[in-house]
């Protein structure tokens, strides 16, 4: 088992309706990710939440909802997220931004040889 310097897991709150400069907000927040050099960045669709509001939203067939919880989930080490997070402010206008230190314990070598969450001795 190889373990990885340290990692940082940002987890990205949002809504599937929200929008940044007429696109979903989930999108631009992956090609922002992307455009950095971040490691990667998955987005996940939920099946029912709620937010600030308390509004509950569901796929539930009697309770059809356009706005579900999504979460962009983004991986890499601190010192590159950190500039990342601080542009999301201007995109992101509701959700909620949580970060955690995390243990990579493998990654594929394509990363490792771009720099980005490399092994350590």
């Amino acid at each position: 088992m190889k373990l990885l310097e340290k990692a940082e897991r940002i987890r990205i709150y949002i809504g599937e309706d929200d929008k940044h400069e007429g696109r979903p907000l989930a999108d631009a927040i992956v090609e922002k990710a992307r455009a950095a050099g971040l490691a990667g960045a998955t987005v996940f669709r939920g099946l029912s939440g709620f937010g600030a509001n308390s509004l509950i939203h569901t796929t539930k067939i009697l309770r059809l909802s356009e706005d579900l919880p999504v979460v962009v989930e983004i991986v890499d080490h601190p010192d590159r997220l950190d500039p990342f997070k601080a542009s999301l402010d201007a995109m992101i206008t509701e959700g909620m931004i949580t970060s955690e230190p995390v243990q990579v314990i493998d990654a594929p070598t394509e990363s490792a040889a771009a720099g980005q969450l490399t092994a350590t001795p």
